[in-house]
């Protein structure tokens, strides 16, 4: 690819085959998103994968540590952060760790990433899908998630810019149900029903066990890198979303699990998969319930949106570089979208919905997450020699696999061996 091209050039519509070709070359995206579209997609993706989902088996993992894992996974989520802003200046073109790893690293690491991350996310696709049918009609729940994701594929072929419009809608209704569990719970909330003991399992395992699974809820900012072909001004754009992103989805996250524990305590976090609900009930306003249900239902709605947005760029990405069939490259004439890409999206996360339930998807999408990120640091490691700028990107690589391989011991074979197939079809294409 040429990376020598310059941003004013690649504003420009590309006058070239829609489909790729031997010898010719690859579609463009248009850039059409701001600072303000990328956070939100980021948030989109990071309140809805977490806010409603990581507190319980974080709190079972670590009982009162649960605080201590959320500073674990926040400040290894500011040291990928800090990486993926390096190099998505650097190579602003959808796919992310994918392009990052393949340009620093070497062809095999690139589709590493880019595998990991294509799986993993896909199942985390499935997750979200699942937790919407869950909440709107538990009788239902599998027909409900196939339903979402066929909308949701719909929408995105319409066009990037229609996805983050309504992102920023469901962004702005999640933020408001979560501020009124923060403040029910502080104000109203009945103290007695905490239970301060800790949890078997805590201690320094349980705090890293408890880091993994919070560390699935910051994973959203990667959507924003994914997007780096489709930003305006990437070099300035992305190394200001994406920090700014996670900082306000730390903030939201630390306040949910301050209050969480205040009124529920760990055991009573750890017992519940719906700890936020638990809090509405727990206090004197109970017309509150319905409402963070319906909450959680449009957060995960939202979590899915941008999960799909940044599968199908990553997928388009490895399709131009063959590590994928090449069909799948291909750009629509009028939307501007990799259709193809966001079509077989789809319908894989239909399939893994039809086999696979919530903790199993979430289990499984984890130790392939931070993999991806362990190869982003890696790469960030290459950029320069000044050991203060390394120190981040080290720090970054370290934790990824220290807390990846703390996981449950089924997640991480799961994950392993996923990886290790993604190493032969490498080997394969070769």
């Amino acid at each position: 690819m040429d990376c020598g091209r310059s941003v004013r050039d690649m504003d420009e519509p590309d006058q070239q085959p829609r489909d790729p070709s031997p010898g010719s070359p690859a579609p463009r995206l248009d850039r059409r998103l701001g600072t303000g579209d990328a956070v939100v997609v980021g948030l989109g993706a990071m309140l809805g994968a977490g806010a409603f989902v990581a507190f319980a088996p974080a709190a079972q993992a670590a009982g009162a540590g649960l605080l201590l894992g959320l500073a674990v996974a926040a400040a290894i989520a500011y040291c990928n952060a800090t990486s993926s802003a390096r190099l998505a200046a650097l190579y602003p073109e959808s796919g992310g760790t994918y392009v990052y790893g393949r340009e620093r690293l070497g062809d095999f690491w690139g589709h590493l990433a880019g595998w990991g991350f294509v799986v993993g996310k896909t199942a985390s696709c499935a997750a979200m899908a699942l937790t919407v049918g869950h909440y709107v009609a538990p009788e239902l729940a599998r027909p409900v998630a196939v339903a979402a994701v066929v909308a949701l594929t719909a929408l995105n072929y319409f066009g990037v810019h229609k996805s983050a419009l309504a992102t920023r809608v469901i962004v702005g209704v999640v933020l408001a149900v979560l501020a009124a569990v923060v403040v029910a719970g502080l104000a109203g909330g009945d103290p007695r029903v905490a239970q301060l003991t800790p949890l078997p399992g805590s201690g320094v395992h349980g705090v890293l066990q408890a880091a993994g699974f919070l560390f699935f809820a910051f994973a959203g900012y990667a959507r924003i890198a994914t997007l780096g072909e489709e930003v305006r001004d990437p070099a300035r754009t992305l190394p200001r979303a994406i920090p700014l992103a996670l900082g306000i989805t730390l903030a939201v996250y630390a306040a949910l699990a301050v209050t969480v524990l205040a009124v529920l305590g760990p055991t009573g976090t750890a017992a519940t998969p719906a700890p936020l609900v638990a809090v509405a009930e727990a206090t004197p306003w109970t017309w509150l319930v319905p409402v963070v249900r319906a909450g959680a239902a449009i957060a995960a709605f939202g979590a899915l949106l941008a999960l799909i947005l940044g599968v199908s760029r990553t997928v388009l990405a490895m399709s131009r570089d063959r590590h994928l069939p090449v069909a799948l490259a291909a750009v629509h004439p009028r939307h501007r979208v990799p259709h193809r890409a966001q079509l077989a999206v789809g319908l894989v996360v239909i399939a893994v919905v039809l086999a696979a339930d919530v903790r199993g998807a979430i289990g499984f999408s984890s130790v392939a997450v931070l993999a991806y990120y362990a190869v982003a640091n890696a790469s960030a490691l290459t950029l320069d020699r000044d050991r203060g700028s390394r120190l981040v990107p080290a720090l970054g690589l370290v934790g990824c696999l220290v807390v990846g391989f703390s996981l449950p011991i089924g997640t991480v074979l799961a994950g392993v061996g996923t990886l290790a197939a993604g190493a032969l079809v490498w080997a394969a294409r070769r």
